[in-house]
């Protein structure tokens, strides 16, 4: 579980930097509106539930993966106390 945590959150690193060099032209690229959508599916679904809600905006798109990532990391430290408190001869 902690691989799926830290695999989501470089993909999230890596959108958010997709994000910057589109935004803003970094690095001799051409600025690109759409430079955001790979922010969507990995925030999905609180985007369309702050979509139908009207909050609007890029803060919106680039916070809510962070809430999929602290739910991520929730069940994972969840998980981890229910392996620890299982006796030592149930653990897989």
């Amino acid at each position: 579980m902690r691989i799926v945590c830290g695999l989501f959150a470089a993909l999230y690193l890596c959108a958010l930097g997709i994000l910057a060099i589109g935004t803003f032209g970094l690095f001799g690229q051409e600025q690109d509106p759409l430079a955001g959508a790979f922010l969507l599916p990995i925030g999905m679904p609180w985007i369309a539930i702050a979509d139908r809600t009207g909050m609007q905006g890029a803060l919106v798109v680039i916070l809510a993966p962070l809430v999929n990532l602290a739910l991520l990391m929730a069940t994972c430290r969840l998980l981890g106390r229910a392996r620890r408190s299982l006796p030592a001869g149930d653990r897989p």
